[in-house]
């Protein structure tokens, strides 16, 4: 906090590596962290969803060969709009922003984009994915909603992912977890249900939540934040065996490009690839697609958080 009594901005948001971190790992695949602008409730940072994004794609590039991407912090959150603070892009935008990622990614040789999507309302992602198909570039939107239940599980979350909507015990813990420091005092009493919100989609949050909560973040605890995002790095394997085939082409290109004197800097890729292949016999038995809730075809299907 500076002087002023203004808060810093969230550390550990942005990747620090340079080019030469870069060229050496030869990754075929990057992690693109989706977040969001929007209300929490009194207690949680309007930036929630991209620290939780970036908290579980920084865990992932910790274990695995992929390229950490800086987030885009600003996505779909107009069900937020009765609430100050909060900031949208258009589906539209949102897609055209993932659209010339890509495309730059491809330019460099990286043909693996996993969009690591942190808020229940961008359900175009999963058009996104979808219509990637022979585009030049895979994707996969993880974590998807058997990853979040499988993490749910081992992190003993009380609250079901129906009821634990927004900024209730999942999000809640992993911000005490990965930005203890961006929580105010008084979560610990500002639970609130409602199960029942047939018509979010059309009237936003507003009619089923005064606070912007709909959870129980009383529940929350750091312990939970940390299995929550160690039981998705566990189920993160099955994804990148989707890449398979990409870590493959990059390995063979890394070597026909570089002479035989530099073959020091071919090795990552190989080594990328053996990671790879190693993950596909994880066990853990399903491969990531969108995040929260009870909507069925949507985002909302994964995480139960919005």
């Amino acid at each position: 906090m500076t002087r002023s009594g203004k808060r810093l901005p969230a550390s550990g948001l942005l990747p620090a590596d340079t080019t030469e971190d870069v060229r050496a790992a030869g990754a075929a695949v990057a992690l693109l962290p989706v977040g969001s602008f929007e209300q929490h409730g009194p207690y949680l940072p309007l930036v929630t969803d991209t620290v939780v994004a970036c908290a579980v794609a920084r865990e992932l590039a910790a274990v695995y060969p992929v390229q950490c991407l800086p987030p885009i912090t600003l996505s779909c959150s107009h069900e937020h709009a009765g609430w100050p603070g909060t900031v949208s892009l258009s589906a539209a935008t949102l897609c055209a922003v993932v659209a010339d990622v890509a495309a730059s990614l491809r330019r460099s040789g990286v043909r693996g984009l996993v969009l690591v999507n942190g808020h229940g309302g961008n359900y175009v992602l999963r058009n996104v994915v979808q219509e990637s198909a022979g585009s030049g570039t895979r994707m996969a939107l993880f974590p998807g909603p058997e990853d979040w239940d499988a993490a749910r599980k081992g992190a003993e979350i009380r609250t079901s992912s129906r009821s634990d909507m927004h900024a209730g015990e999942v999000e809640t813990s992993i911000l005490l977890h990965d930005q203890p420091e961006l929580l105010r005092p008084g979560y610990e009493t500002a639970d609130h249900l409602a199960d029942e919100r047939r018509h979010l989609l059309t009237l936003g949050m507003r009619p089923y939540t005064e606070s912007g909560v709909i959870g129980r973040p009383s529940l929350a605890s750091a312990e939970k934040g940390r299995k929550l995002l160690a039981g998705l790095v566990d189920s993160f394997a099955d994804c990148l065996a989707l890449f398979a085939g990409e870590t493959v082409e990059a390995a063979e290109a890394g070597k026909a490009a570089e002479p035989a004197e530099a073959g020091h800097g071919t090795s990552a890729a190989p080594a990328a690839l053996g990671r790879t292949t190693a993950a596909a016999g994880g066990p853990h038995g399903r491969p990531g697609s969108p995040g929260p809730g009870a909507a069925p075809a949507s985002v909302d299907a994964g995480r139960g958080t919005r």
